[in-house]
């Protein structure tokens, strides 16, 4: 798997600590060293996108995960 880009976390306050943008999903790492993968067709596009986009601002990442899509992974990597 190609490096994750490190999460910015603006506020200092996610679980988030980097992240891995696909076409059509995007891999997220937590601090405690899960890593989950997200796609289409577990989460939704709509979801999917709203992701990406939080990802690259570097905040909100977590939280809307927590709100969202928390379960709707595609995949437990780690």
């Amino acid at each position: 798997m190609n490096a994750m880009e490190k999460y910015k976390d603006l506020d200092g306050d996610s679980g988030v600590v980097a992240y891995k943008i696909g076409s059509d999903s995007i891999t997220v790492e937590f601090g405690k060293g899960a890593t989950y993968l997200y796609n289409y067709e577990s989460t939704g596009s709509s979801h999917i996108e709203k992701m990406k986009e939080l990802a690259v601002k570097g905040d909100g990442l977590n939280r809307y995960i927590n709100k969202y899509v928390k379960k709707l992974y595609a995949a437990n990597l780690r």
